[in-house]
């Protein structure tokens, strides 16, 4: 495993680096071997915790080309990167590259914060998922480059289904899947602890799903030029319902936690099926994290939506981007064309992460385990292209509206405030 925190991986000076500032080109300096300087990156933690070895082998090729350039890796951890990227920023100790989530994006293009490069020098960019470009897009430009995408698939334990219903194979609709949670609802009525789906209350990227499979939308753009939101609108309120509906059913643990480590209640056996990313099924079996027992029980599927259909996947994924102020800006964005070349996404697509290109996504559609996730792409949604998105991200307004709504709150009176407290910040960046 690549080491924590700082790592140099190659010796040599400190000083801003002599390939200049330019990020159009396909090398950072005619002569690789003698360019010099430091390149900071900021990668999230899944990185470190679930592939290593490419982070390894591409900072290998790096200090291989430039072997007097020193290349500085910290992991950061997604619950406070933002605001220690922020922080960065503003006192101008930014890393050259960092790695964003897709809904971050748009927040740092809009600041000023992020260096456009070229999409025709990075590997797959004419076949690249178009839910992870667009995110990276903007007047024209690209200013990050899509890493990986994610979608949300249903992860169920077999072996309950199986004695449950008497067959292991995942329901193909709603109908269906409530009678078959029905039923190991009754076969473990003796633990009132037990879920026969985990749907955790304030999960706004499954409830959005809902409001996505009747029509709805979290908010649109209007003639006039601007966002508002539309969670009060018919359609969306009838996503809202439906969600809300299956969590008072079929979850029977605390309604009001969220999504995160929603994994364990499997692992710890409380939950036979529950609505996750498609790698949080390896975490319900995994040494550490969870019961190694369930490794064979342990399925993915379709998750079925309302109407006969698959629900509506929200596209999730990062993208990394090369900071506005970095003195490398060069050498770092050539780190990040060799991480996102097709050798890189290929080791990512080998271990069942989604790559970010259709070429590479398309053989992981009839493989089992990556099934599901990958053909719930073409189809799936994404948050609103907004200036101020992200601060209706980080005031939690779509989990406080859910949370609101599950202790007694009509559904139509808290998507009224929800709407009106987006309208105060969608259009505002920041």
């Amino acid at each position: 495993m690549a080491s924590v925190g700082i790592m140099a991986l190659a010796a040599g000076l400190t000083a801003c680096s002599s390939a200049g500032p330019a990020t159009d080109g396909k090398s950072a300096s005619a002569d690789p071997q003698s360019a010099t300087g430091t390149v900071t990156v900021w990668l999230m933690d899944d990185a470190q915790k679930s592939w290593p070895d490419l982070v390894q082998r591409v900072n290998d090729e790096f200090a291989a080309k430039y072997p007097k350039v020193t290349l500085r890796l910290a992991y950061q951890g997604w619950a406070d990167k933002v605001a220690k990227l922020d922080k960065a920023l503003g006192d101008g100790t930014a890393p050259d590259v960092v790695e964003l989530g897709n809904t971050e994006t748009m927040k740092y293009v809009l600041s000023g914060a992020l260096a456009p490069v070229q999409r025709n020098t990075f590997d797959n960019s004419d076949t690249w998922i178009n839910a992870l470009a667009n995110t990276c897009t903007y007047q024209d430009k690209l200013w990050c480059v899509p890493y990986y995408a994610g979608a949300r698939v249903a992860i169920y334990n077999s072996a309950a289904l199986q004695q449950a219903t008497g067959s292991a194979d995942f329901p193909k609709t709603e109908d269906e899947l409530r009678t078959a949670l029905d039923r190991i609802a009754d076969k473990n009525k003796a633990d009132r602890t037990y879920s026969p789906l985990y749907l955790p209350g304030p999960y706004w990227y499954a409830a959005m799903s809902y409001v996505s499979a009747y029509g709805g939308a979290i908010a649109r753009f209007d003639s006039g030029g601007n966002w508002h939101g539309t969670l009060s609108d018919p359609k969306s309120q009838q996503g809202i319902s439906h969600f809300v509906d299956l969590v008072r059913k079929y979850n029977k643990g605390d309604l009001t936690l969220n999504e995160q480590n929603q994994y364990e209640a499997m692992a710890r056996g409380h939950a036979a099926a529950f609505y996750g990313n498609g790698y949080e099924a390896a975490s319900v079996a995994a040494p550490v994290t969870g019961d190694p027992s369930l490794k064979d029980a342990v399925k993915v599927a379709t998750m079925p939506g309302p109407g006969g259909k698959p629900l509506p996947t929200f596209i999730g994924g990062s993208a990394l981007a090369v900071t506005a102020k970095s003195p490398a800006a060069a050498l770092a964005t050539d780190w990040v064309r060799m991480f996102t070349s097709t050798k890189s996404e290929q080791a990512l697509a080998d271990k069942d992460i989604l790559p970010n290109n259709l070429t590479q996504l398309n053989p992981l559609k009839t493989k089992p385990v990556t099934a599901a996730a990958a053909n719930a792409v073409p189809d799936a949604w994404f948050t609103p292209l907004a200036p101020g998105w992200g601060l209706v991200e980080k005031q939690k307004i779509l989990p406080d509206m859910l949370t609101a709504i599950l202790k007694g709150k009509s559904v139509d009176q808290a998507a009224k405030e929800a709407d009106a407290a987006i309208d105060q910040l969608i259009n505002k960046a920041g």
